[in-house]
């Protein structure tokens, strides 16, 4: 079985190289010849292999894939859904639990949001947290305490307003699902950051969830279509994010357990 694996092209690093060469030698331990496509070799080359495994979210160039006849995974559905968090929200109300959210109405340049963020103020309370709709990494997440302070992140880029859960201040679990199944989990801290991201110098050690918060991310991700994802679970039991390609490393240096090969087995039986 011969297979893609679609990263992006601008991003890179070490932490970047260590991924992708992982979920190649796991591929071909699972008997996959996984070759890596950037987003830009693609954008001028027609895809060929049995399948794609989209690290990436140029949504785009996985919808043209998608219509060339090739699975892909995830779905350009489901990480369009992932990647934009005013979308998430919407697809998971009324499914899982989420922080109280409102959305910005969508502007076409840096306009005055004064009446929103007020009606927003009076409905979320302070402390609130202003996140820009397109982000990873808890980048362009922000806590914010004063009318100032929100008005100070906006530009011309959408973006939500979210209840701040206090008491997950710096705190929350994720939890991987691979074909509806839970597989394992980590806790997330960060002492010095509202935001647990291990990039923002959070640190993760393996944790058991209980059976309602593995209930909760399984829905999360069937309701996104996800055939794999990570969702970040807080302490009230509410969903935070759910991510159609998070950084697998650094769970699997944390839990010791390694979930690309659930992946890739996941993979053979939806395409056999």
């Amino acid at each position: 079985m011969n297979g893609i694996l679609t990263v992006n092209h601008f991003l890179k690093g070490e932490k970047y190289d260590t991924l992708h060469n992982h979920l190649v030698n796991s591929a071909k331990k699972c008997g996959i010849n996984l070759n890596i496509k950037t987003n830009l070799e693609l954008a001028t080359e027609k895809a060929q292999a049995d399948f794609v495994l989209f690290w990436d979210k140029d949504i785009n160039l996985a919808r043209r894939i998608e219509k060339s006849g090739i699975p892909v995974f995830n779905s350009a559905d489901s990480i369009e859904k992932c990647d934009d968090k005013g979308r998430t929200y919407i697809e998971l109300d009324g499914i899982v639990p989420q922080p109280k959210t409102l959305i910005a109405p969508k502007c076409y340049f840096k306009s005055d949001m004064s009446e929103f963020v007020e009606k927003a103020i009076s409905i979320l309370t302070f402390p609130l947290v202003f996140k820009e709709s397109f982000g990873s990494f808890g980048a362009q997440v922000f806590l914010c305490n004063t009318k100032e302070e929100i008005f100070s992140h906006i530009s011309e880029k959408p973006f939500i307003l979210q209840k701040f859960i206090g008491e997950s201040k710096g705190h929350d679990k994720r939890i991987e699902i691979i074909g509806g199944k839970y597989i394992c989990a980590a806790e997330r801290e960060n002492k010095s950051d509202f935001r647990s991201n291990v990039t923002n110098g959070g640190t993760m050690t393996p944790c058991k969830p209980t059976e309602k918060e593995i209930e909760t991310a399984i829905k999360a991700c069937n309701a996104l279509g996800l055939t794999f994802g990570g969702v970040d679970i807080l302490d009230d039991g509410s969903v935070c994010e759910v991510n159609s390609n998070a950084h697998i490393i650094n769970i699997m240096n944390s839990t010791k357990i390694d979930i690309a090969p659930y992946i890739f087995e996941t993979i053979k039986e939806k395409i056999k």
